[in-house]
């Protein structure tokens, strides 16, 4: 029996990690220990976040029932990422954290996270009014009336940016387009367009 076959009929076909279903693949959890079974199924939704290092926190919630799970890759992945929010100053993740036990050979796999290398803790996030991840090329909406500097005009709530760039060191910042200038708008005055 192949692993996906074997991880499928392990979860009963849902993602170990959120319990959604749909497309499910094979996540390979990093520097297992040798003897160790390090693949897990999840959704394609979880796939993205793990793969690309962005965390959508409200999604992650989910980890309040996965962190029980008594399949190590499972408990490694959950502490992974609730390490990971944590940092990120959510509140939820240190509760659920402070709950979770690992034993030691656990935690020093769980320790060896690929993503929680030196850059994470002073790595800036960007997030909207309603507390959404916002990421280079979203479209945002503006949710307040902005008197540009400089600019001589004012930004109406309502209007849409397109394409817009994160300010690198600044959480607080975005830049965009508004009546053809390039403008700095603060993230607490806009809202992520689906």
């Amino acid at each position: 029996m192949s692993t996906e076959n074997e991880l499928h009929q392990r979860s009963g076909s849902v993602c170990e990690l959120c319990s959604g279903s749909g497309e499910l693949m094979v996540y390979e959890v990093e520097s297992a220990p040798s003897g160790t079974d390090a693949s897990i199924l999840v959704c394609n939704k979880c796939f993205e976040q793990l793969r690309n290092n962005t965390l959508d926190s409200d999604h992650w919630r989910c980890l309040n029932n996965s962190m029980w799970s008594e399949i190590p890759a499972i408990q490694v992945v959950s502490w992974r990422l609730l390490n990971r929010l944590q940092q990120q100053g959510e509140g939820w993740a240190q509760d659920l954290l402070e709950m979770m036990y690992l034993d030691e050979e656990m935690q020093e796999w769980a320790r060896q996270d690929v993503f929680d290398t030196e850059g994470t803790e002073s790595k800036v996030v960007h997030k909207d009014s309603n507390g959404n991840l916002l990421q280079n090329g979203d479209t945002v909406v503006l949710i307040k009336d902005l008197d540009v500097k400089g600019g001589g005009f004012t930004a109406k709530r309502g209007t849409t940016v397109k394409g817009i760039v994160l300010v690198e060191n600044n959480a607080s910042q975005i830049e965009g387009r508004v009546n053809g200038q390039q403008i700095v708008i603060l993230t607490q005055f806009v809202k992520r367009s689906t």
